[in-house]
């Protein structure tokens, strides 16, 4: 029995309910009651303030209970319902709270974010414009290991605009955020619209029916949901996204996108069908593409099992919208080319090259890999003449930079063993002078080094990256970055990647402090995920990163900060 409590921890019954609400939110929590207050308070804070809280609890074993209960108890908005036992996602806390909203109108919010201070009232304000079923906003992703903020899929929501219907962009499921929303109550009730229990990715489903189902919706340019990412989250404080690693969110995923399916076909919404299917191979396959190089072979074939059946499935036309490095990915993972699957996919979204190409003698066509394709399926997506790796303009030519050994040197440096791939021939036979690019602090080390000939289209290079020269801020500078290799060639500049071997234990050095120049705690490391890149993390340390840092950042302002670079530029 789910127990439901309001203001002082009362039962509903012992006292007469606060005026009705115009907006419920419901707040799904489990196990998390540092967060929460932050969540709740950023709906108290609204500026229209005729709002509903509903805590759903999803059995928390940690302060949780006393927490939301404290919070109910501060504030006559504020309910408090625990479900009886845990359901282990997403759907049953939302559901649960729909029984007991009040207001005609609804929205979702998970603990871990926040609402900015004008989201109940600029979307209660388009439904009070036009009888919607649902109006939708920006959402703003906030990295917690930086701050960094970015706006989700910003194409779809750049500007004010009112649909009539899915089918007027269908661009749109990729969107499929159920908390970017606020829905009319009657438009769920009408359709029986309820978030699937029992499984996760829950938002993809819910989303989807709900863009069918949904006769007339408001899309806002204003940002009316903070989504806060932690993407190097311990594996336990993962979020379900982030958990790529398991194969039951591989099964999850794949199991929704079949729900999905078989609701477009039952609804009469079949012809969205190509567009559901690119945004499936766009954006949920690639999240685990980037991942595929640092996968044994055990993981690889148990995620073709899964995977493969239904991508057999997927529109031709979902394909051809893709671009060709990923559909390369995609037939070799259905080839079960496994091996292959791992080099295709480093450095996706980064123009790096095959290690080799083989033309065919019969057809001119020049193909991924050492061997022409068997298949003719295999021949069409593996085929990389469109691509013109031979003719095209030399700063967007086609190579591959990877790391081959890496070792510490003296001091605070790493002596790098550099491989270079040429598959088409581009860069004349004989010893070539490259370049490593690297700025932390916008302030750039060039570190030059020479790749010689070790085969046709291959060259290989040692470099030593000596970190201590790196010419860092006064204040010391606190960062990822990483390095990028160049190369010349007829007076055209070449920049390119350089992939990291998937892995090696990091190395750490320390950059001690010098005259002007601030001590250092410097890591090397893979970057882990795609693209695969050499990361170079560095931390300030001794007073810098206690005393001086902190204070910079409180004198830090827009206006502080415009002052400075018109200075540095006036130096300069």
């Amino acid at each position: 029995m789910n127990t439901v409590t309001g203001p002082a921890g009362r039962t509903p019954t012992t006292a007469p309910p606060p005026p009705a609400p115009d907006v419920t939110v419901t707040v799904i929590v489990y196990n998390d009651a540092e967060r929460l207050p932050r969540a709740v308070a950023s709906v108290l804070r609204q500026t229209h303030a005729n709002v509903e809280v509903v805590i759903s609890d999803d059995h928390s074993t940690d302060a949780t209970e006393d927490v939301a209960r404290e919070l109910a108890a501060h504030d006559p908005r504020v309910v408090y319902l625990r479900l009886p036992e845990n359901s282990g996602g997403c759907s049953a806390p939302r559901n649960r709270a729909l029984e007991i909203a009040r207001a005609p109108y609804l929205m979702f919010l998970d603990s871990d974010d926040e609402l900015p201070e004008r989201a109940v009232e600029i979307l209660l304000a388009a439904h009070r414009e036009r009888d919607l079923d649902f109006a939708m906003g920006a959402v703003h992703r906030i990295r917690v290991d930086g701050g960094r903020r970015t706006t989700w899929m910003p194409h779809l929501v750049a500007e004010r605009r009112t649909l009539d219907g899915i089918e007027a962009d269908p661009r749109l499921l990729f969107e499929h955020l159920s908390t970017s929303k606020m829905y009319a109550r009657r438009f769920l009730d009408r359709h029986g619209l309820r978030f699937p229990e029992g499984i996760h990715y829950e938002d993809q489903l819910f989303s989807a029916q709900a863009y069918c189902l949904a006769k007339t919706f408001t899309v806002v340019p204003e940002p009316v949901y903070r989504w806060y990412i932690a993407p190097y989250a311990a594996a336990g404080a993962a979020s379900i996204s982030n958990q790529r690693d398991r194969l039951t969110n591989v099964r999850d995923r794949v199991r929704v996108q079949r729900l999905i399916d078989a609701f477009l076909a039952e609804s009469g919404h079949e012809s969205l069908r190509e567009d559901k299917d690119f945004k499936f191979l766009k954006h949920d396959f690639r999240m685990y593409a980037g991942d595929l190089p640092y996968r044994d072979d055990a993981w690889l074939a148990s995620f073709a099992d899964l995977v493969n059946p239904y991508l057999d499935t997927l529109a031709e036309g979902a394909y051809a919208r893709l671009p060709r490095a990923e559909r390369v990915v995609l037939r070799l993972l259905r080839d079960r080319r496994l091996s292959d699957v791992r080099t295709a996919a480093r450095g996706l979204g980064h123009a790096v090259a095959p290690r080799r190409v083989t033309p065919d003698e019969a057809d001119g066509r020049l193909y991924w890999g050492a061997e022409v394709p068997a298949t003719p399926e295999a021949r069409r997506e593996l085929d990389l003449s469109d691509l013109e790796l031979d003719t095209r303009p030399f700063f967007t030519a086609l190579l591959r930079h990877e790391i081959t050994d890496i070792a510490r040197g003296p001091g605070a440096s790493v002596d790098l063993t550099v491989r270079t791939y040429d598959p088409a021939l581009r860069l004349p036979v004989g010893p070539r002078r490259a370049v490593l690019h690297l700025s932390p602090g916008r302030r750039r080390l060039t570190v030059p080094f020479r790749l010689s000939p070790v085969g046709p289209g291959l060259f290989e290079g040692r470099v030593r990256l000596d970190l201590g020269a790196a010419r860092l801020p006064i204040q010391g500078f606190e960062g990822v970055r990483h390095p990028v290799l160049r190369l010349r060639h007829e007076g055209h500049t070449h920049t390119g990647v350089l992939l990291a071997p998937p892995a090696f234990p990091p190395l750490t050095a320390r950059v001690p402090y010098r005259a002007g120049t601030t001590p250092h705690r410097v890591t090397v490391s893979p970057e882990g995920h795609t693209p695969g890149r050499l990361q170079l993390t560095w931390h300030p340390t001794g007073p810098t990163s206690t005393l001086i840092r902190p204070a910079l950042r409180r004198l830090s302002t827009p206006r502080t900060r415009r002052v400075a670079r018109l200075a540095s530029n006036i130096l300069r």
